[in-house]
């Protein structure tokens, strides 16, 4: 099976972040906490509660190499978080924002990190060292609502946002003082921060999780009204693809692409040769319908959901509405993470959603999924 391990670690979690070695997991169980647990002699251990937020936290990152976490509460601030011997002590972040902060990026250098809220804006954050705080500079009027998820580009540069506008942009966050100049993309006439690049208006619904590619040529995001795009050679003249699924709409995605969200069981997108984008399969075991005889085997019924085929016991001219079901996750999967380790390719992955459950999922053993890979 592909979940390798499953920990109940709260009643619901809204989102979760691990330590650059994976020896510890950052999550916030639906309140204003951050815990931070531990792996002690196999059994995980409450090691740390980061009590600073007034409302619901719904974003933690963990950096991977200068170890710091950033986490943003409904609150409307954020937090940075160093560890200082047995203790983590906090950093004052100046967002000055009116309405909640929904989600939280590191940059690919840890230089800066970005917060998407529900004022319509996005905060670029660095660290000033005179005052030892973090400032942000803004992004404004360019979102009619909340912006849902943001994700970097490998340049550090570039910046992707999805929003319940039903759009996708991507912009220049190029910070003077901050990023150095041989970072940016282009030539001498780079954009300047906060210039956006490009606005996606494929879907008609709300627009949720947003990932780059390793390479930064393919982005990926997905929409309430369950279909998932890839964009490529994003500019004036982006090339674009979408997916339809039968099932329910994702909350985010990851490589290759993997998405999760209401239908509580991760989804493996793919492209062939020819880049054609494609649904293959759900990672997690599907449960079988108390209902009608059981035929077909696990493969045919993932390709008869992408054709709008019919489930088991049902003919192929009758359509039943989508209903949640899932081996692992027993409600909506809101949060995904990837697993690395230096030097290798990410196998890896956790999940962490509304049933409390943080689960660790392993690629390397799924035969089909090897050429993907």
């Amino acid at each position: 099976m592909a979940a390798v391990a499953v920990h109940q670690f709260a009643l619901c979690i809204t989102c979760h972040a691990w330590s650059p070695d994976h020896s510890m997991v950052a999550f916030c169980p639906n309140n204003n906490e951050v815990h931070i647990y531990k792996l002690v002699n196999d059994k995980w251990e409450k090691v740390h509660v980061l009590q600073k937020h007034d409302q619901i936290v719904s974003g933690i990152d963990w950096s991977g190499k200068s170890n710091r976490i950033v986490s943003v509460s409904h609150d409307r601030n954020s937090y940075v978080w160093n560890r200082e011997g047995p203790e983590w002590v906090p950093t004052l972040v100046i967002l000055r924002l009116n309405r909640a902060a929904l989600c939280v990026q590191w940059s690919p250098k840890e230089n800066k990190f970005a917060v998407g809220s529900g004022a319509k804006t996005v905060c670029v954050c660095y660290y000033e060292q005179e005052n030892n705080w973090w400032v942000s500079k803004v992004i404004r009027k360019k979102h009619d609502s909340s912006v849902t998820s943001v994700a970097w580009h490998p340049n550090n540069i570039l910046l992707a946002t999805t929003s319940t506008d039903g759009k996708c942009r991507v912009f220049s966050t190029f910070i003077k003082g901050v990023d150095t100049r041989e970072s940016k993309t282009g030539s001498s006439s780079d954009p300047k921060f906060g210039e956006q690049i490009v606005q996606l208006d494929l879907s008609s619904s709300w627009t949720f999780g947003v990932k780059w590619s390793p390479s930064g040529n393919t982005l990926a995001y997905v929409g309430h009204n369950s279909m998932i795009y890839f964009v490529d050679d994003i500019g004036p003249s982006p090339l674009a693809q979408n997916v339809a699924f039968r099932n329910l709409p994702l909350r985010d995605v990851e490589k290759m692409v993997i998405g999760v969200g209401f239908d509580c069981n991760p989804m493996i997108f793919a492209a062939d040769k020819s880049g054609l984008w494609s649904f293959i399969r759900f990672l997690g075991e599907r449960k079988e319908s108390l209902s009608g005889p059981k035929s077909g085997s696990q493969f045919s019924e993932a390709f008869g959901k992408l054709y709008g085929q019919a489930k088991h016991g049902l003919s192929n001219d009758t359509v039943e509405p989508s209903k949640i079901q899932g081996a692992v996750h027993d409600n909506c999967i809101n949060c995904i993470a990837l697993l690395n380790k230096k030097g290798s390719q990410t196998k890896r992955f956790s999940t962490s959603g509304m049933d409390g459950k943080v689960v660790i999922w392993d690629l390397g053993n799924q035969q089909d999924l090897k050429e993907y890979l």
